[in-house]
């Protein structure tokens, strides 16, 4: 039975939870390596009690605790409807796939389980038969990919681009074979009864656990699009796995933006269509293609390095505000053009409809003067996003909460400042909640005390030096050597990144040390991963998009070097804003925005270090306001309790006494 009238089963609730999470239990008896941990008990006494009380639960748990069983045995147990929602694709299919599966056979419950991802994430029959017949692709590679989707698409059951792996993940030939909440003709579409979405949205509200993530969840809390939205009311539990993404995720989707993408593939889109259904129309052809140069001229009105501008200093370059002139023209002009068409086919009229919808969310843009909306432009390689972002998302989330009432559990390894919940429960309204939210900190099982260093290098300049980026280097080249490889650092600008890469790519040209170098950017994140893995001696320079998600157990990963305290831009706008904000309200936005920020995402950094109880590995941070300010402690304190030195003497001897890397394999 689905809903919220479920009752809990009758049954001695922590005997069953101490009996399933014993060391001879049946979690032991499915799960190999499955280790008995205190916390992980005590975690998921705490989650049943708030699944059954229909509560709000934040729990942060460290690395190793198992939170992911914490969380899955109790809401099986406690029967009804269960959302579960993480904050990769990564994390969504092994839940799916392997954690799920495993705790299902274990508390032999018999729940049905369902995979619901963005319309993007499975192939389109009805594009992808209209884009191959039209056969316009960049490369022989593209056009051969799209073979391959084909073939998958046929064979396949759930059409999900995670299954096709015949094709690579960032394959060019994907957006032409998926739909997009612009393109999808929805009920109208000819192909409806192959479509892999409706399957998919169907198969999740017959299940009794759902997996998706978050940015699936917020989409469609708000657009009512992607099938999410349809299983909330039915629910009896929301658990949020990665929580610490939600501020974030949540201020993306709570606003609003629209982006010269949308314009390009709305050419390219209706000049398909055209092509199949108003071939004769030739204007409508050549209209793509001016629509296509204004939305490419308005990404170069900015410089060529990627940037975040607020409305204000984007207004102060001449040709933005030329362009944005240009492309609204271009989008009325083709609006004209496809009234005239659109009654010939369903892609017409759907190209009709998402014309006139991104005319008027680009004039909302340059309009709107709403005070609790950030205004600010997003600078891409070969897009730029205009972006309005409301100043707190506290009042909007907690509304959504409200009135909602079922059990939602918050969970991460990173939510506290030491073992304070405030700013997160700040952050997202739920301070505001009645009753109150209930809570729980559990650290790490793992002996950090033995397996780990903390390194605060002694002698650093300020982070504001022009050389920083050479200290940097300075202080991580005879750890890398000690380690043998086997490092991460992590950077926290691409700038950075690219510098502190290109010197220790010299000195270890210069010393002919054959340690593989890897960088950010030279392949996808997994294939990077898989590399770094495989090598078994790598050292991989990267930014932000490897400071979390980033699992490599073993002895591949025995350093990790940070530069400096991941604290925001000060002139980021959406900072910047939010800094003015509350300096209206009389707070402190360093102390109630900024420092929290950085210590979550600094715990993000240092936790890619230990991920088992056999790991040991070095933490080398070098940013000297940890030791030199006050605010410093709150870095420190908040990270897990290992030994600590600023003996670059004995940290390397740290590294070199560690077993040697194994062979590559």
């Amino acid at each position: 039975m689905h809903g919220n009238t479920v009752k809990p089963p009758d049954m001695d609730r922590a005997g069953t939870l101490s009996r399933v999470f014993s060391p001879d239990g049946p979690l032991a008896d499915v799960i190999p390596g499955f280790r008995a941990r205190e916390q992980q008990l005590e975690m998921a006494q705490r989650i049943f009690e708030a699944i059954v009380g229909n509560r709000v639960l934040v729990a942060e748990a460290g690395t190793g605790t198992g939170k992911t069983f914490a969380y899955l045995v109790p809401a099986l147990l406690a029967g009804g409807k269960v959302i579960v929602s993480t904050g990769t694709k990564t994390l969504q299919d092994q839940l799916f796939t392997r954690d799920l599966p495993a705790v299902r056979a274990a508390l032999k419950v018999p729940v049905t389980i369902a995979l619901l991802k963005g319309r993007a994430n499975y192939v389109c029959p009805y594009h992808l038969e209209r884009n191959r017949r039209d056969g316009r692709f960049l490369s022989a590679r593209d056009a051969a990919d799209m073979r391959a989707i084909a073939r998958f698409a046929q064979a396949g059951k759930s059409g999900d681009k995670a299954e096709c792996t015949e094709v690579r993940e960032d394959s060019g030939a994907w957006p032409s074979a998926t739909s997009t909440r612009d393109n999808c003709l929805g009920q109208d579409c000819p192909d409806l009864k192959k479509c892999f979405v409706m399957q998919a949205r169907r198969a999740a509200m017959e299940a009794d656990v759902v997996v998706v993530n978050h940015h699936l969840f917020f989409a469609d809390l708000m657009l009512k699009d992607e099938g999410a939205g349809e299983l909330l009311p039915s629910c009896n539990a929301v658990i949020f796995d990665e929580a610490h993404q939600l501020p974030e995720t949540a201020s993306l989707f709570f606003g609003d933006s629209v982006s010269t993408s949308q314009v390009l593939e709305l050419a390219r889109d209706t000049r398909s269509e055209t092509m199949a259904a108003a071939r004769d129309c030739v204007a409508l052809i050549d209209d793509t293609r001016a629509l296509e140069k204004a939305a490419r001229d308005l990404r170069l009105a900015f410089g060529m390095e990627p940037a975040r501008l607020s409305a204000a200093q984007a207004a102060r370059q001449q040709a933005f505000g030329e362009q944005l002139n240009a492309l609204a023209e271009s989008l009325l002009r083709s609006i004209a053009l496809l009234e005239t068409q659109a009654e010939r086919s369903e892609g017409l009229a759907a190209c009709l409809r998402r014309a006139k919808e991104l005319e008027t969310r680009f004039a909302h843009w340059r309009k709107s003067g709403e005070e609790d909306l950030i205004r600010w432009v997003e600078v891409f390689t070969h897009a730029v996003v205009l972006n309005a972002t409301p100043l707190d998302v506290a009042d909007v989330f907690r509304r959504q909460l409200g009135a909602r009432p079922c059990a939602w559990i918050f969970t991460s390894a990173t939510l506290a400042i030491g073992t304070d919940l405030g700013h997160y429960c700040q952050e997202l309204g739920l301070g505001g909640l009645e009753p109150p939210p209930l809570a729980g900190v559990w650290g790490s099982p793992f002996n950090y005390g033995e397996q780990a260093l903390l390194y605060a290098p002694t002698g650093m300049p300020g982070p504001n030096s022009p050389m920083y980026a050479e200290a940097v280097a300075r202080v991580a080249l005879p750890l890398i050597r000690a380690a043998r490889g086997r490092a991460f650092v992590l950077c926290t600008s691409l700038r950075a990144m690219r510098r502190i890469h290109e010197l220790i790519a010299e000195s270890l040209c210069q010393d002919e040390e054959q340690l593989p170098l890897l960088l950010q950017g030279e392949g996808s994140r997994s294939e990077l991963l898989e590399r770094f893995r495989r090598l078994g001696n790598a050292v991989l320079v990267a930014s932000q998009s490897f400071w979390e998600g980033v699992d490599v157990p073993g002895d591949a990963l025995s350093l990790v070097v940070i530069d400096k305290l991941p604290f925001a831009p000060p002139d980021d706008p959406v900072l910047a804003a939010r800094v003015e904000h509350m300096e209206k309200q009389g707070l402190s936005p360093f102390l109630h925005h900024q420092l929290p920020r950085a210590v979550i995402s600094m715990k993000q950094g240092a936790g890619r270090l230990i991920r088992s109880e056999r790991d040991r590995g070095l933490l080398c941070i070098c940013d000297p306001r940890m030791i030199d300010k006050s605010y410093g402690k709150a870095v420190w304190r908040s990270l897990p309790p290992m030994r600590r030195t600023r003996d670059g003497g004995e940290a390397a001897a740290f590294l070199a006494a560690l077993p040697p890397p194994r062979a590559p394999g």
